[in-house]
C-alpha cells in the first residue's frame, strides 16, 4: 500500500461522513496515474503553487491601487489568509483541508492587473463581462503550462469557479472556501484602510462592532468560531443570524466608505486607460505577443487571447509595457 493509499484510508476513519474524500474524486479533465505521496488534493495544491500564475499574484493589487508601503495586501497575501480561514474551519468540522487549501490557492488567479478597475475595462472591451472566477478556472484548465494547464480535480476546480458569483460549489469545502474569501476580504480591506487613513476603529458603527468585535483577530475569530459552532449545532453550513448579518451590514459599510473612497480609487481611470490601450495595441499588433504565448491563438479567436495576456499582467508590468509602447524614450546625445 502506498503513502497516498494510506492517507485516503485514514481519511474514512477521521474526516466527517460530508467531508469530500480523496479517493472519490469526480477525477481530472485528463486521468492521470496517481502519486504515491499525495492524495489527488495535495497534489492539485502544488501544482496551483509553483505555477506561474500564482507567483504573480504578489505583484497585483488588492484594493488599493499601487499603494506605498510594505504591509498593504496584494492578492498573494489575501490567497494565503483564506487559506488559512478555510482550512481552520474545515478542521473544525473534520472536512477536507487539503481540497479547501487548494482551491484557495487558486481561486483569484484569474484576477486582472489593478483589482476590479481592469475588470471593468476587460468587460468594456470584450463587450461581455469579464468574471475573474471564470478567468481563475481558465488559468488552471487552459492557459497555465503553455496551454496544457494543471490538469485539476473536478472538486477544485467548482471550488475556484464557485468561489463567488451565482454558482455554488457541490462540495462543502468549496462552499467554505467561499466563505473565507469574504471573510478574509472584508477584515484585511479594513487593515489596509486604517493603514491608509481612511478609517479608525471608532468609525465601524457600534451596533457591529458589539456583535463581532473591535480589533481585526476579534472579528475573524469570532466569524470563524462561529461558522463552526453553529455548523455543528444545527448540521448545516453556515453563521447564526445576527453574525452572518452583521457581517453583511460590515460589507455594505465598506463598500460605501472605502470600497469607492476616491482615495482607494483615484487611480482608477488611468489604470482603465492602460487596459484599455493596451488591449488595442495587442488586438493591432498580434505579433508583438510574447513568442510563448502564441501557441495560444487557436482557442478562441484574438480578442480573448489579447485578454487572456492582459488579465495574466501584474500590475507593475501592465505599466511597464505601457510605458514602453506609449511614451517616448529620451534621445541619447553622444
Amino acid at each position: 500500500m502506498t503513502l497516498r493509499e494510506q492517507m485516503e484510508q485514514e481519511e474514512y476513519a477521521v474526516l466527517s461522513p460530508l467531508a469530500q474524500k480523496a479517493a472519490e474524486t469526480r477525477g481530472r479533465l485528463y486521468p492521470r496515474e496517481e502519486d504515491d505521496v499525495r492524495t489527488c488534493y495535495q497534489r492539485d495544491a502544488d501544482r496551483i503553487v509553483h505555477s506561474k500564475s500564482f507567483r504573480r499574484l504578489m505583484h497585483k493589487t488588492q484594493v488599493f491601487l499601487a499603494p506605498e508601503g510594505d504591509h498593504y495586501r496584494t492578492r498573494m497575501t489575501h490567497t494565503l489568509e483564506v487559506s488559512r480561514i478555510a482550512r481552520t474551519i474545515c478542521r473544525g468540522l473534520r472536512l477536507n483541508c487539503d481540497l479547501a487549501e487548494a482551491a484557495a490557492y487558486g481561486h483569484d488567479l484569474g484576477h486582472t492587473p489593478f483589482g476590479h478597475a481592469g475588470e471593468k475595462a476587460l468587460s468594456d472591451m470584450m463587450g461581455a463581462p469579464f468574471r475573474h472566477n471564470e478567468q481563475s478556472l481558465r488559468v488552471v484548465d487552459k492557459l497555465e503550462r503553455d496551454g496544457a494547464g494543471l490538469n485539476l480535480t473536478y472538486e477544485v476546480r467548482m471550488a475556484i469557479l464557485g468561489h463567488t458569483g451565482d454558482f455554488i460549489p457541490e462540495t462543502l469545502e468549496g462552499q467554505i472556501v467561499r466563505t473565507s474569501d469574504r471573510i478574509a476580504y472584508i477584515n484585511h480591506d479594513i487593515d489596509d484602510a486604517m493603514r491608509a487613513g481612511l478609517l479608525t476603529e471608532s468609525d465601524i458603527p457600534r451596533e457591529i462592532s458589539d456583535i463581532l468585535g473591535t480589533s481585526h483577530s476579534e472579528r475573524i475569530g469570532t466569524l470563524v468560531s462561529d461558522m463552526i459552532y453553529h455548523t455543528q449545532e444545527t448540521g448545516v453550513l453556515g453563521m447564526r443570524p445576527e453574525i452572518a448579518q452583521a457581517m453583511d451590514a460590515l460589507r455594505t459599510f465598506m463598500f460605501r466608505r472605502v470600497y469607492t473612497n476616491p482615495v482607494a480609487k483615484g487611480e482608477e481611470t488611468k489604470a482603465k486607460d492602460i487596459i484599455r490601450k493596451l488591449f488595442e495595441y495587442y488586438s493591432k499588433n498580434p505579433d508583438k505577443l510574447p513568442a510563448d504565448f502564441l501557441p495560444q491563438l487557436d482557442f478562441d479567436g484574438m480578442d480573448r487571447i489579447v485578454c487572456d495576456y492582459i488579465a495574466g499582467m501584474t500590475d507593475k508590468y501592465a505599466i511597464y509595457k505601457f510605458s514602453e509602447i506609449f511614451i517616448p524614450t529620451a534621445w541619447q546625445v553622444r
